[in-house]
């Protein structure tokens, strides 16, 4: 019936058509009847709405479709939050799950993070962790648990905390949440990494103890060619918020790939943290310019530390080819120049918009990546030497757990403290339209983020996290977080067999690496031999 319908008269034009009818009707009915002269501008403003979408050549929905194509567009821009707040389930992860975010906001707020009736995961489902309890409980007498940051070569170690504040630049967060996430980590003691984007006027207000990122782009420490500039580096370097200092060979979210920030976007405030001129693009390639081999790297590692008067340096990476990495660590035997630590960064994404394709397939997921650091380190002999940070999808005790026990010393979360803040995972973050002023430049927008009180739930979220921990590792029976390893955590393989995680991952004896013969070793370490120290590129036989 409406295929023959069709082809006397196109229903699909009736919104449009209907339209022109009442705008004529209700312009004779305005001096007829008494109608109200608003309907004829509102179904003359219909009208119009139609004739442009049978002009326009940008949209076929539109042209088809007239008037009420623009239904199809409005719903596509609410589908996150219909699928967010009506669809997904409690357990569905996408990227975090309603329960994930829902634990963060009840710590935060200083909420109970209790549930009743008992777990929501299926605990047949391939890939469910747990870790197994002791009938010996262990009694801990705190959770503000530190880890000692600096080698022999580092004359001002840092004693930093097992959870704190990962990589996020002033210009992706607003103002107003970088003063809220520096505020709170001023309140419990943690450390702030300041991201890419340096260290903003905003970073200096309650004086949070600071990491300081440094990338490609140079932004805070660059001359006017984009170079590393000594001089502006020890400016900031030696202020005593500084704690560490941090290379940041690649990130999680699009390892590999650079950026551009627009030059109208380059306002005054970005242009003072990066040491830029406003309004002009603001460039972070692809590879660093002041190395381009590993020994190079660790001579960088060495210029920083003395220019900072013996801060720790280390480097963070997500790991791509192995052997780059294998290069890294025969820089450290050869040159004896060893970072003070090594950040590694799951491909599982961040707070930064990647193409599709980057956030997807392109990099090494934490798991597999801090266990080959962690490995490496091990069997070069110099894991006693150099501590392991974590960042990755990192939002509860037992996500910190899972990565101590994979090898990590301490753990950094982005998204986490996003949520603390308040982020709903909009995910219009490079919008500049995020409705919780987290990541925007909006002035109006931001002014919804009150400093003082999401200062507080950062402050929270650190401190009830950490908590949790420490309950973890009392039922565990253990004395402290480094007791913690891949025996404790057991993973469902079938639905009818489970494993320890150590059967699951790789491990390296001690001094392995340093043996003549290697063959014996995972396979990923095959390419070991033919690593070097000069260069990146693997060498062949």
């Amino acid at each position: 019936m409406l295929d023959k319908l069709n082809q006397i008269y196109p229903v699909r034009y009736t919104a449009f058509i209907a339209s022109v009818v009442l705008l004529v009707f209700t312009l004779l009915g305005s001096g007829v009847m008494g109608i109200s002269a608003w309907w004829p501008l509102v179904f003359l403003g219909l009208s119009l709405v139609g004739l442009y979408d049978l002009q326009q050549n940008h949209h076929a929905i539109l042209r088809n479709y007239p008037i009420i194509g623009h239904l199809r567009f409005m719903l596509e821009t609410i589908r996150p939050e219909i699928r967010q707040y009506f669809l997904e389930s409690e357990t569905e992860a996408s990227p975090f799950s309603r329960a994930q975010r829902g634990l963060v906001y009840a710590r935060a707020k200083g909420a109970s993070d209790k549930r009743p009736f008992g777990t929501q995961l299926d605990v047949r489902a391939v890939g469910y962790e747990w870790i197994n309890h002791s009938i010996a409980p262990t009694q801990l007498a705190s959770h503000d648990f530190r880890v000692k940051v600096g080698g022999a070569s580092c004359t001002q170690p840092y004693h930093i905390s097992l959870f704190n504040v990962s990589a996020m630049s002033f210009g992706a967060l607003s103002a107003n949440a970088i003063m809220a996430l520096n505020q709170g980590a001023k309140m419990g003691g943690f450390a702030h990494d300041t991201g890419e984007g340096s260290i903003s006027r905003h970073h200096r207000v309650h004086g949070g103890d600071l990491i300081w990122e440094i990338g490609s782009g140079y932004f805070g420490c660059r001359d006017e060619q984009g170079r590393f500039s000594p001089e502006h580096f020890v400016e900031n370097v030696r202020s005593p918020q500084v704690k560490m200092v941090e290379i940041k060979l690649s990130q999680g979210a699009k390892p590999g790939h650079g950026g551009v920030l627009p030059g109208p976007k380059v306002t005054e405030e970005i242009a003072e943290a990066r040491g830029v001129k406003v309004g002009e693009d603001c460039v972070s390639p692809s590879a660093h310019s002041s190395f381009s081999t590993p020994l190079e790297l660790m001579q960088f590692v060495q210029q920083l530390r003395t220019l900072s008067e013996g801060k720790p340096v280390g480097i963070k990476l997500c790991i791509g080819h192995p052997w780059e990495w294998f290069g890294m660590v025969k820089a450290m035997q050869e040159s004896g120049i060893q970072p003070d630590f090594v950040v590694v960064d799951g491909a599982e994404g961040g707070t930064g918009a990647a193409p599709l394709e980057f956030s997807d397939h392109m990099g090494m997921p934490l798991q597999e990546g801090l266990r080959l650091v962690h490995n490496t380190l091990v069997g070069a002999g110099l894991r006693e030497h150099i501590r392991v940070g974590a960042s990755g999808k990192i939002v509860s005790a037992f996500d910190m757990a899972r990565a101590l026990a994979l090898g990590a010393d301490w753990c950094n979360s982005a998204r986490g403290f996003m949520f603390a803040l308040g982020c709903i995972q909009a995910q219009t973050c490079h919008t500049g339209n995020c409705p919780t002023g987290v990541t925007t430049q909006d002035p109006k927008r931001q002014m919804a983020l009150v400093v003082p009180s999401k200062a507080e739930r950062v402050h929270n979220f650190h401190k009830h996290t950490l908590e949790a921990l420490q309950e973890m590792m009392q039922s565990a029976g253990l004395h402290k977080p480094s007791d913690l390893s891949t025996k404790h955590i057991m993973r469902r393989v079938t639905e009818t067999h489970t494993q320890h995680l150590s059967e699951l991952v790789d491990n390296v004896a001690p001094g392995a690496l340093l043996q003549a013969d290697v063959s014996h070793l995972p396979d990923v370490y095959r390419d070991w031999p033919m690593a070097s120290a000069h260069h990146f590129n693997l060498l062949r036989a």
